[in-house]
């Protein structure tokens, strides 16, 4: 109980300053207050639940665990990360990252080194609901290649599904070469059935392949391992050009314009963003014709795109950059209405012949005009002023390139570099560059 001094004292500063209209007012400002309370009360419980629901259906990292340690145990899958996550304990999942249920992404620590770890599972929805369903379906994912499959015609399979994937390059063999190496975990000169199983299945998912393809490559993360259809990369320290990522469920309440304004107020300071920048046109530069063919990004979103404590551009998330041939493939033949029906991944969009009612194979937008649309907000805002001007007018320019053979080649180059070098002008010599 309040001590009765206290009550009125509480009753003086609340209601003595208060005139006699506004006295006479108050029950209906009383009641108008609870309402608010119960309101506000009713929101706070409505954002709990739904992220606590949405963390339950996305965070599934215990059951990515107990198939890999599993198949592991049993002798179907292999990989360097193997003892570690199943035996050793020394690579442990902490934070989830996942923002699909059928792709887990966790943070972890191994050896006390932050990594990334990034495993596939079967979608919940459709498992009969038995807790063996998702065993039963990693089983059918390491069914390749079969007991009595040689060295010879591993390589040959690995060779026919590069050539499909990545269209015909001459640097296919040199590809095969390091994946068979990579599959190789105890470096006996042999691959085990085991370590082909896994190399095989990890080579369904899109972002590996890639950053197989792209090892070499400043911007992309680094594979640091694997355990069957589970791997490891490298932690982007920022895995996002925002700091601030509005949940969905909380978007239409949420003011663009406020979350907008957010992250720009979060946002580093202009020259770093310049430093970001550089890397990520570099990197549209790494896949455009590069060794193993072109490469197309289907999901310009500035969440893929993060960056290390040097401000150095990473792509955090590989999963929307997609091989041309495989996108050509999509779109050739595919019957269309209008320019939607061609569309590959999220904004991979050719047009539609109307005449005939298919797909033509030259996606319209190409990668550097998707990435300037990036640009256009975060790097615009805060931009020194002598520079303003002629970096709003290159992007303006940029972002309307057309992605037809025609002019892909020199405009493509020409308009890159020329954003390059005036970014560099403006940092080089400074303590950003």
């Amino acid at each position: 109980m309040m001590p009765r001094a206290l009550r009125r004292l509480v009753h003086l500063v609340l209601f003595c300053p208060l005139s006699k209209g506004l006295q006479s007012r108050l029950p209906a400002i009383k009641v108008k207050y609870l309402l608010l309370a119960w309101l506000g009360v009713l929101i706070a419980s409505w954002v709990i639940y739904m992220q606590y629901a949405s963390y339950s259906e996305l965070c599934r990292g215990h059951v990515c665990h107990m198939v890999i340690c599993d198949h592991y145990r049993r002798g179907i899958i292999s990989g360097s990360s193997c003892k570690a996550l199943c035996e050793q304990k020394t690579l442990t999942l902490q934070r989830c990252m996942s923002t699909s249920s059928t792709h887990q992404v966790y943070g972890a620590l191994w050896k006390d080194r932050p990594v990334i770890i990034k495993c596939g599972i079967e979608d919940p929805v459709k498992t009969d609901g038995a807790p063996d369903s998702e065993l039963r379906q990693e089983m059918t994912l390491f069914d390749k290649p079969t007991r009595g499959t040689s060295m010879d015609e591993f390589k040959e399979m690995l060779h026919s599904f590069l050539k499909a994937n990545l269209g015909e390059q001459p640097s296919l063999s040199t590809l095969v070469d390091r994946i068979i190496t990579l599959a190789d975990v105890n470096e006996d000169g042999k691959v085990s059935l085991a370590e082909a199983k896994s190399i095989w299945a990890l080579l369904q998912i899109n972002e590996f392949l890639l950053m197989v393809a792209l090892q070499e490559k400043e911007h992309t993360p680094k594979l640091l391992g694997f355990c069957g259809d589970l791997y490891v990369t490298e932690r982007v320290g920022h895995s996002s050009l925002y700091r601030l990522q509005v949940p969905q469920h909380l978007q239409a309440v949420v003011p663009e314009a406020l979350s907008s304004s957010l992250n720009h107020w979060l946002a580093p300071a202009w020259p770093r963003r310049a430093r970001i920048t550089i890397g990520l046109l570099e990197f549209v530069e790494e896949v455009f014709h590069g060794s193993y063919g072109s490469f197309l990004i289907c999901d310009a979103s500035p969440y893929h795109v993060g960056y290390n404590s040097k401000y150095d551009c990473k792509m955090a998330n590989l999963r929307s950059v997609t091989s041309e041939a495989v996108v050509r493939g999509f779109l050739r033949g595919r019957r269309c209405e209008t320019n939607a029906d061609c569309t590959y991944g999220r904004d991979c969009t050719a047009t539609c012949d109307r005449l005939v009612k298919q797909c033509n194979t030259e996606v319209v937008q190409p990668n550097l005009a998707k990435v300037c649309v990036l640009l256009q907000d975060f790097l615009l805002f805060g931009a020194p002023s002598d520079l303003h001007g002629d970096l709003e007018k290159q992007l303006r320019t940029c972002v309307t390139l057309s992605g037809l053979a025609s002019q892909m080649e020199v405009h493509h180059s020409l308009v890159l570099n020329n954003l390059k070098t005036l970014l560099w002008k403006k940092i080089s010599n400074t303590q950003y560059s």
